[in-house]
């Protein structure tokens, strides 16, 4: 097959490669070059198509960097800082590949192969004549949660080379290959934003308000903050507050004040009913015809653990999450992830609202 490889210059796209050439297929890799929002270079940018520029002229394959600057910052950090502003929690992870990694790109260069290739951990099952998401061999890498915004045409076309290969398994397979990135350390960050401090970008972009930090429980004015768009539910660290853990658990965001509650095991971290709205199935709604409760696993964020819950439909494109434990951090705007009851098969997502902590 003729498959289109994004590449990153990490080890986990580069054994990617090497898969993909052990079983013969035909490749063309690609990076998709991000710019970042001020006038300055991206140095970590530079470093990672070196890195694929060697990957490539190592197995003499042909490579290509493709900017999508415009319409990462237009779409995935335009739906990022409007998020924010309301005081909601964004993920552009999510977003950026739905609409660029596997949006855009798809619809410019990735069409004229028969299949697109990503160093992501995730698999794909077959059921019957219907393709599903599903998740990874390794369960602390697996990013299917990244993924539950795509769409089923997108997924029909993609691969995933690695995502039935435990981490380790990877790092041993790019020494092994006497890759050159075989001990480079995995990327954090914002999706493109690559070494930009989160904070930093807020900053640049919506400034700062100081506003005041209240003790929930006795509306004790503890402190001041910088903005409520700096913190989200569920947040403890970069409070500035002694005599803690305090945890944020509520936001007024027409006055700019922060609420927090005190102690690790404080109620008001935990919720175990989570309202998600703007629904999305990535291969159909399996449940259609149902109005019972399901049972189902689910994320609210990035972790290896899977929640058990009972899934309802309210609407086409309301439902509600019981879960059966505790959930620390329920924030709106994030995404809720939905999985079958063996955490197996991604379904799909939903957006969390939050009308009980956002006011």
């Amino acid at each position: 097959m003729k498959i289109a490889v994004l590449i990153s210059g990490g080890v986990d796209s580069a054994v990617t490669v090497h898969r993909l050439l052990e079983q013969g297929h035909d490749l063309h890799l690609f990076y998709i070059r991000i710019g970042l929002d001020t006038d300055e270079g991206d140095c970590s940018a530079e470093e990672d198509i070196e890195m694929c520029q060697f990957i490539a002229t190592r197995y003499m394959l042909p490579f290509d960097v493709v900017s999508l600057h415009e319409e990462y910052w237009e779409n995935v950090m335009e739906y990022a800082l409007r998020t924010v502003k309301l005081g909601l929690t964004p993920n552009p992870d999510i977003m950026c590949n739905k609409m660029i990694k596997f949006g855009y790109f798809e619809q410019r260069w990735g069409h004229e192969f028969d299949k697109t290739a990503t160093g992501h951990y995730a698999t794909t099952t077959t059921i019957g004549d219907t393709v599903y998401l599903s998740t990874a061999v390794d369960p602390v890498k697996d990013q299917t949660d990244f993924l539950a915004r795509i769409g089923y045409s997108q997924l029909c076309h993609l691969m995933f080379p690695i995502g039935d290969m435990p981490k380790a398994m990877v790092r041993e397979t790019a020494i092994a290959t006497k890759m050159p990135n075989a001990y480079r350390k995995d990327s954090q960050g914002i999706c493109f934003l690559g070494k930009i401090n989160y904070n930093d970008f807020i900053r640049r972009h919506l400034g700062e308000k100081k506003g005041a930090i209240i003790e929930l429980e006795t509306g004790r004015k503890l402190g001041e903050h910088n903005g409520f768009w700096f913190h989200t539910i569920g947040q403890r660290k970069g409070l500035g507050l002694s005599g803690g853990p305090w945890y944020v658990v509520k936001k007024n965001v027409h006055d700019n004040v922060i609420y927090v509650s005190n102690g690790y095991g404080t109620e008001k971290q935990y919720g175990k009913t989570l309202h998600l709205d703007e629904m999305h199935f990535i291969s159909g709604n399996p449940w259609t015809d149902s109005c019972e409760k399901i049972e189902i696993t689910f994320k609210n964020r990035h972790t290896p653990e899977f929640i058990p819950g009972k899934l309802t439909r309210l609407t086409d494109s309301e439902y509600v999450i019981e879960s059966e434990n505790k959930v620390q951090g329920i924030a709106p705007g994030q995404f809720a992830v939905l999985y079958d009851k063996d955490s197996h098969l991604c379904y799909g997502s939903g957006i969390i609202t939050g009308q009980n902590v956002i006011i």
